[in-house]
């Protein structure tokens, strides 16, 4: 059995909160859970998407894993290699193998550099002399579908999808081979939404790229993944083959996202839509036992939902969800 190229166990990292002048006196310290114990495998060549409301931690796991927050606890695997633990010298090669597409295609480029300097910027970290720079720079925009022309360009002077494209072409700058790509097109325009999906297929297939696809946007998410794990509150609560997980979700919190997509044709008021009482609870301090138990819709829930985490056990091969009630 081929070994995964990126594994992740126990992850977890906890912000510190800013403390007053009494809880400092008082020695209490209280920390932000923003991922707690999370684990999963992506192997070569796969994409994983990653789904849950907005605040579950999902763009936070994404970072820790690429290191650009320190983990609190839990190991990461690349390639086989335990990485969470490597000095930044160390660590250097597996940042050129492991990179990171933002969210927002404006916030994360620098607006006083042109085109040319913000992907020039990796390759230079990586020793590349003024010619190679040059040249890979030319060979990147003409992948990602930009004139070479708009090198000296900044980029205020662009389209979001444009400036996406820049980010895409930056991430791919040193050749990685597992790219996080955060809500990629979630800032974007349905119809420039499609052409970027396209382009991260594209350029997949083409470079033998593996995904860590994070977003909100199940319709995307479905499209483009082959495995998806859903998040609430820091932690799993499924995770599965993409049909599998559309075709018959297991755990409640699953139905309940699913139930919440608008469909065309129907009305608002469906049905078969799930209405979650209440609102997420602070990751600040997250209920005990299982985190959704205090949005649950299940009647007559086992006392073990208000007291135990439910492990992420396999119900089907393949298909594990985190809930008493499956037992």
């Amino acid at each position: 059995m081929e070994s995964p190229l990126l594994q992740i166990k126990g992850l977890k990292k906890y912000f510190p909160c800013r403390q007053n002048i009494w809880e400092k006196w008082r020695g209490k310290k209280e920390y932000i859970y923003a991922v707690d114990g999370v684990s999963f495998a992506i192997k070569k060549g796969e994409t994983l998407g990653l789904v849950g409301e907005s605040g579950c931690g999902k763009s936070t796991l994404g970072r820790t894993i690429l290191r650009l927050h320190e983990p609190t606890a839990g190991e990461v695997f690349f390639a086989g290699e335990k990485i969470n633990d490597l000095r930044e010298q160390e660590f250097l090669e597996f940042r050129r193998r492991m990179q990171i597409i933002f969210q927002d295609p404006f916030a994360s480029l620098n607006p006083r550099q042109t085109v040319e300097k913000i992907i020039a910027l990796p390759l230079k970290i990586q020793g590349m002399n003024s010619r190679e720079i040059s040249l890979r720079i030319d060979e990147l925009l003409d992948q990602v579908g930009l004139n070479r022309a708009h090198r000296k360009r900044f980029p205020h002077q662009f389209s979001g999808g444009q400036r996406q494209r820049i980010g895409i072409a930056r991430a791919l700058a040193v050749n990685p081979t597992f790219v996080v790509a955060d809500e990629p097109v979630s800032a974007l325009d349905v119809s420039i939404q499609a052409q970027i999906i396209n382009l991260l297929e594209n350029l997949q297939e083409k470079m033998d790229l593996t995904y860590l696809f994070i977003s909100h946007d199940l319709s995307v998410v479905s499209y483009v993944s082959d495995r998806i794990v859903v998040m609430y509150l820091g932690q799993v609560m499924e995770m599965g083959r993409t049909e599998d997980i559309f075709s018959s979700p297991r755990h409640p919190y699953t139905k309940a996202l699913f139930s919440s997509v608008p469909q065309i044709g129907k009305k608002t008021a469906n049905t078969g839509r799930i209405i979650l009482e209440g609102s997420v609870p602070s990751p600040l301090n997250p209920p005990p036992g299982c985190r959704f138990h205090t949005r649950c819709f299940i009647k007559n829930k086992p006392e073990a939902c208000f007291k135990e985490p439910p492990p992420l056990l396999e119900g089907a091969p393949g298909h594990f969800a985190a809930c008493h009630l499956l037992k």
